[in-house]
């Protein structure tokens, strides 16, 4: 890929496969605009899921994950905790099990946990949650630490993130399918990773 000397742009290698990403940049020429416009379109699809409630729950920015359509406050009065788990006398895995409860409704998947407060965006704009994901993208690091392909799997395969589509009875599941997720969530990432305003 050639760029203009007008363009300022952060290249960086990623992975013994050595796909280049090209981290957004303003004075873009034609192509790499209608690059951007491309990237930026993955991301605002894959964002239907991201700032849907069934992720938003479990991406507070406080202490105190929320639950349903409207992200009220847990009830039980749930805190995050040290370790996102839960306070020290009611961790999440009190009654969360690493399925959907059949019998109490009780939601449950491998790991069930908060989010750490690195990877918290209930309330940001598509933007702001965008820039977020993105973190320290031009040096191989997303939100969370992940590296650009850690951050597509997580997305695309994680059983945790896939409960979104499993929520169990009487819960709208998240939009597309994980796979679809996943794949939107790559393209972004291998066009660049660029953002909405």
């Amino acid at each position: 890929m050639t760029l203009k000397k007008s363009i300022s742009a952060f290249l960086f290698v990623c992975g013994a496969g050595g796909a280049v990403f090209l981290a957004s940049s303003p004075n873009l020429s034609g192509s790499e605009s209608a690059r951007e416009a491309e990237s930026v379109r993955f991301f605002e699809q894959a964002s239907s899921v991201f700032q849907h409630p069934r992720c938003l729950n479990c991406h507070p920015g406080g202490d105190r994950p929320t639950q349903g359509m409207d992200l009220h406050e847990h009830t039980m009065n749930v805190q995050r905790g040290l370790q996102n788990h839960g306070a020290a006398a009611l961790q999440c895995s009190a009654c969360h099990g690493v399925e959907n409860n059949l019998s109490s409704g009780v939601p449950g998947a491998p790991k069930w946990a908060l989010a750490p407060k690195t990877m918290a965006w209930q309330g940001l704009s598509k933007g702001d949650l965008c820039r977020k994901l993105k973190g320290d993208f031009p040096n191989g690091r997303m939100a969370g630490g992940m590296s650009p392909e850690e951050f597509i799997r997580h997305n695309g395969e994680d059983a945790l993130v896939g409960w979104a589509w499993k929520p169990g009875k009487g819960r709208e599941p998240a939009p597309l399918t994980q796979k679809k997720f996943g794949g939107l969530v790559a393209k972004w990432i291998r066009s660049g990773a660029a953002c909405p305003p």
